[in-house]
């Protein structure tokens, strides 16, 4: 079965199933048993080796049933594709998670700011920037709540720490945090609960200064039911693009106890960032002279910290019911730096987060119930200072939110019948500074969100499916303000009641056929997404990083998404993934030359209507693996007016790894963009009418060695 095959097993779909779990119980509890028995001799060496893999697969069983309770089901009626660690290694260099998660999944876009492949990058799903994608690691929930995104710049290299990730198109299943309003990406990290020790060094150099060092314990489960999994990573570069250096730093440890029934599980994550920063695109005139420019300073720097951790206990609490609560704190803070000559200001955020996500499972005959609840209280601290010491303000804004959801799915002869309701309230209240003049104010809201669907099983290994869901989702922080970050007697009238964008909604159709086969899959579906209010971008980047967006009346995304795989030949493997799509904003009110001219039916900006990759993957030897990819993406409007002189253009990329393997050591060289495509990978529009660009990752070269003990 390939890696990147969805997981269908009852032992990979993270769940303990009615007609098995009694029998892991008890096999659970006499392994335990043996493993402290100290038998010594060989045969009886074997014979714990085998009970120590039994008993780290049922511990792991337990340990991913929140992730289960947070994902959908394998036979859910949602788009959707599971990226296993296998993937994940072969695909990964260091590189920042957008940038590897491009091409692994249909409709998914990437670009980097910095011209490499590390460093801030962003994500959109079907076209939709990262804010409206839903982002949690093992059902804890990433996205900022004020602004609603999560900046994977802060935790360099944290693909090494992840052992699968799903990505959900469309409105998808209830989760943890901010509404699913594109999809959601949810991460699982690497699992603890491992039969024995083991350990691994990777030492990687590359193009444009790049060095990463990377290394991981793992103490196996012991027999006193503990265990603990760490990695440190470090990574530098110089980056493509002028003074856009990055350095970043991650630790993560997971450690745990694992009993017969119940799992007491520890999860820290610690990044730090530093790079000078590289936001801000380039003219053509610009590029012509110089293909590396970089408008902003040497000076302009960025420096951020962010902690994560979080403490689970799950419950066994019979053969077809498990618990799971979870608690955990985020945080963050860190200074960037604005220049506009001569003024010189840097922007201070600093925020704190708390939370608890707590989860049922039940599954008995042909019913399977999730439901659960998720709670946040949160923080933070905004601070704007004119260099070198002068303080223009310091605010504070507290966003907290509360959903309770619960999904049930139901055989039916063929059908499998689902349903998903959540109820989410959230509450931002704005505290300003003590000289602004004006009183704390505050806005709630409140929502409700259902999906319903069924799966059809046609014959053996095809199923179709067809669902429908609806979300709505309050607006940022940035947009409430108007991408202002200080509210005053100067502004409170202009957007003090916090109105100025309303909440945005999406009402999802989905159709879709998956055929598993020995040698192949296919797995295709069509969408229609119909919005009302959709918050979409209307401006640059303000001086505090935001972007200006506004509610631009209805509009549709439509599409038809393919994912594929063929291994019909030994040692081959085969894969391709496409989306084609058509994307209109209905009205939108164009004022960036100067009097305001009503567009009709527009096309949203950096929504391609093409995008596919394909991929190669052939095992030489024993010894010797070699893949290539190649990804293709059509041209893209830069604003919302469909303007011919404001586009991105089309651009086709190839990538190509070689592995060689020799008992523990392995040595990988990848390359990227072979072809030294001199295209863009995103870009936008100023103020002032100014098109410019972020130019793709340049043509560069890895090689990382690595051993395993």
């Amino acid at each position: 079965m390939s890696s990147t095959t969805r997981m269908r097993s009852a032992h990979s779909r993270m769940r303990v199933s009615a007609a098995s779990s009694h029998v892991v119980f008890n096999t659970f509890v006499a392994a335990c048993v043996a493993l402290c028995s100290g038998v010594s001799s060989l045969s009886a060496q074997s014979t714990t080796d085998t009970t120590r893999q039994v008993v780290a697969d049922s511990a792991r069983r337990i340990e991913r049933v929140v992730v289960n309770a947070i994902r959908a089901s394998d036979a859910a009626p949602i788009a959707q594709k599971t990226i296993g660690r296998a993937t994940i290694t072969q695909r990964q260099f260091g590189q920042e998670v957008p940038m590897l998660l491009q091409g692994a999944s249909p409709s998914l876009t990437a670009d980097t700011e910095t011209g490499t492949n590390w460093g801030y990058s962003h994500l959109r799903l079907r076209g939709i920037d990262q804010t409206r994608i839903n982002i949690t690691i093992d059902g804890v929930p990433l996205n900022d709540p004020e602004d609603q995104v999560l900046y994977f710049a802060n935790f360099a290299d944290l693909m090494s720490n992840v052992q699968s990730v799903q990505v959900q198109r469309g409105v998808g299943t209830s989760t943890a945090g901010t509404a699913s309003y594109a999809g959601s990406v949810n991460f699982e990290t690497m699992p603890i609960a491992q039969p024995a020790p083991s350990g691994d060094l990777q030492l990687q150099l590359g193009s444009f200064g790049a060095q990463r060092v990377s290394a991981g314990f793992g103490s196996g489960l012991l027999a006193n039911g503990f265990a603990v999994y760490g990695r440190v990573s470090a990574l530098r570069t110089d980056g493509y693009r002028d003074h856009s250096g990055v350095q970043g730093r991650t630790a993560f440890v997971g450690a745990g106890w694992f009993g017969s029934r119940d799992i007491i599980k520890l999860t820290t994550l610690v990044g730090l960032l530093a790079d000078t920063l590289s936001y801000t695109g380039a003219t053509s005139a610009q590029l012509q002279q110089n293909r590396r420019f970089n408008p902003l300073a040497t000076d302009e720097l960025d420096q951020f910290g962010q902690q994560m951790v979080a403490l689970a206990y799950t419950r066994i609490v019979s053969s077809a019911t498990s618990l799971n609560t979870t608690v955990y704190r985020n945080s963050a803070s860190g200074n960037y730096d604005y220049f506009e000559l001569p003024d010189r200001y840097r922007f201070n955020l600093a925020h704190t987060w708390y939370g608890v996500t707590s989860v049922v499972t039940h599954e008995q005959g042909d019913l399977q119930l999730n439901a659960g609840v998720n709670a946040n209280l949160y923080q933070r601290a905004h601070r704007g200072y004119l260099k070198p010491d002068i303080t223009l303000y310091d605010n504070t804004g507290h966003k907290d939110d509360a959903n309770i959801f619960a999904k049930a799915s139901y055989n039916a002869g063929r059908a499998r019948w689902f349903v998903d309701v959540q109820a989410r309230h959230a509450q931002f209240r704005y505290v300003p500074d003590k000289n602004a003049g004006i009183s704390e104010r505050s806005i709630n809201w409140s929502f409700f969100n259902p999906k319903v669907g069924v799966t059809i099983q046609i014959a053996n290994g095809v199923s179709a499916f067809a669902s429908f869901g609806a979300t709505t989702r309050e607006p940022a922080r940035s947009d409430l303000f108007a991408g202002d970050d200080d509210l005053t007697a100067d502004n409170v009238a202009a957007y003090g009641d916090f109105t100025r964008v309303k909440p945005e909604t999406v009402h999802d159709a989905e159709v879709g056929i998956n055929m598993t086969k020995s040698t192949y899959e296919l797995h295709a579906n069509v969408y229609n997404m119909a919005f009302r209010n959709d918050i979409e971008r209307i401006g640059a980047p303000t001086a505090s990083g935001a972007i200006l967006r506004r509610n631009v009346g209805s509009s549709y995304r439509r599409g038809l998404e393919f994912d594929g795989l063929w291994r019909g030949v030994s040692r081959l493997v085969l894969s391709a993934n496409a989306a084609w799509s058509m994307n209109r904003i209905k009205q939108f009110t164009d004022s960036s030359r100067g009097t305001p001219v009503l567009r009709l039916n527009v096309e949203p900006l950096l929504t391609p209507r093409f995008v596919t990759t394909q991929r190669a993957e052939f095992a030489v030897t024993r010894h010797v693996a070699l893949s290539a990819e190649a990804r293709y993406q059509s041209e893209a409007f830069l604003d919302n007016t469909s303007s011919r002189d404001r586009v991105l253009p089309d651009f086709f990329t190839v990538d190509a790894s070689a592995r060689f393997m020799v008992a523990r050591y392995a040595l990988v060289v990848r390359g990227a963009n072979l072809g030294d495509t001199q295209k863009f990978g995103s870009g936008s529009v100023s103020s002032s009418g100014k098109v410019r660009y972020f130019v793709l990752p340049a043509r560069s070269v890895f090689v990382t060695a690595e051993v395993t003990f």
